[in-house]
């Protein structure tokens, strides 16, 4: 077969970086480690934190999925956080809200509400079981809440505002759903830029509706129902203009998912709720933006809104087996990659599997210091992968300084794949 001299290059380009990959592998072992780790159960969160965040390195471990629901009971336990908010659909988290609260219908239906694949686990709806068994059992003032702060989906949004309008003007409620008629999760690709205007235009019409006429709907529902329905017109205005602006898609979705969880920090603050949890991917969680696609991360708004109340959580692998979906193709396929950095290698030889390392705590020795406010290549796979992205770690890392990022880390030293039933 022929190479030309710019392919034969190339192709020596691409194992030269290769090998100084691998050769990039620290070999030191920090003699100290075990001094500081701590398992899960024995996170601590500075008293006047508002939000923890917890990161996943990808959307497809076994294990990262388990840690939502592990580090959840640990912050119910020592911090009395009653509120959980997923990287997910709003409108569809509201329908899990409703099965943990009032039990109707099965945790397998509710987990389906959310319309996201990657959390169509074993693992997710072990955990809104677990919920709803914990709030069966718990007095009022203590049940858990749920929440989904993303925008990317239509159809539940769009139940609770009509369910709404049904209550305070139903001429208003048929003629919206009319009009509402192509916003749906269904149809909502195939779409036209006309098409979208419209019901850009619909929902402006909408929200001038809610704000124009608030004290009357207020005394036909409630303050929390007519807040609800308000939020619910607002995430489908966001839905909407995120198509309409395609090339800042990841920049206006972050912020969107922060102006949500703001929304959500601050109804549960009036309900007597001080502190939320909220899951999502290391991308959305970490404070410094430090991905190559150049958008502003939702934790990087957090950090500036909240300061030291943003409590940033991460994740980080060695050897990780997870699920992705391979787009080209649209199947799901497993894949194995390990990785090394200092921060990871350094804790190599400790016993536990998953284990948690206070930044704050680390910073005392010095060592560990001068690792953790470096820059470390960290795991991080969105929920598209393919097989050659394994060739080098600048596919499946984001170069960030650990301590500018995260206030702590939990490393997995083994992980296992998810399986998703579509």
């Amino acid at each position: 077969m022929y190479f030309s001299k710019k392919k034969t290059l190339l192709l020596a380009i691409i194992c030269l970086m290769i090998v100084l990959s691998a050769c990039s592998n620290n070999d030191k072992v920090f003699d100290e480690a075990e001094k500081y780790i701590s398992s899960v159960k024995e996170i601590n969160i500075p008293d006047d934190v508002t939000i923890i965040g917890l990161g996943e390195a990808t959307h497809g471990n076994v294990e990262l999925q388990e840690l939502k629901k592990d580090v959840f009971e640990t912050l119910i336990k020592n911090e009395h956080v009653r509120v959980f908010v997923i990287e997910g659909d709003f409108g569809g988290g509201q329908e899990i809200n409703q099965y943990i609260l009032e039990g109707n219908g099965s945790a397998e239906e509710a987990v389906n509400a959310l319309d996201y694949s990657i959390y169509k686990t074993a693992q997710m709806i072990d955990l809104v079981q677990w919920m709803h068994d914990y709030n069966a059992m718990a007095s009022s003032d203590e049940k858990l809440y749920f929440y989904g702060n993303d925008m990317q989906r239509y159809d539940y949004s769009k139940k609770g505002l009509l369910d709404y309008y049904k209550v305070v003007n139903e001429d208003e409620e048929q003629n919206y759903a009319v009009q509402l008629e192509s916003a749906s999760n269904d149809m909502m690709r195939t779409l036209s830029t006309k098409q979208l205007k419209e019901i850009d235009e619909v929902l402006d019409h909408i929200i001038l509706d809610l704000q124009s006429n608030k004290v009357a709907y207020i005394e036909h529902s409630s303050p929390d129902m007519f807040a609800f329905a308000f939020q619910y017109a607002q995430l489908m205005k966001q839905r909407t203009e995120l198509f309409l602006n395609e090339g800042d898609y990841q920049q206006l979705r972050d912020q969107f998912l922060a102006d949500n969880l703001q929304w959500i920090v601050e109804m549960e603050a009036a309900r007597g709720h001080e502190k939320v949890f909220f899951s999502g991917h290391n991308g959305h969680i970490e404070k410094t933006s430090a991905s190559l696609a150049g958008y502003k991360s939702m934790g990087n708004y957090l950090d500036e809104l909240y300061g030291a109340k943003y409590f940033a959580i991460g994740t980080d692998l060695m050897n990780s087996n997870f699920q992705a979906l391979n787009r080209g193709s649209d199947k799901r396929k497993n894949y194995k990659i390990k990785n090394h950095n200092d921060l990871v290698d350094a804790f190599r030889e400790v016993e536990p599997n998953i284990f948690y390392v206070d930044f704050e705590k680390a910073s005392e020795s010095k060592e560990l210091l001068d690792i953790i406010k470096s820059k470390q290549k960290m795991v991080n796979v969105g929920d598209d992968f393919r097989s050659w992205q394994k060739l080098l770690k600048m596919f499946y890392t984001i170069e960030m300084v650990p301590n500018k990022a995260y206030d702590g880390v939990i490393i997995l030293k083994e992980t296992t794949s998810t399986e998703v039933s579509e």
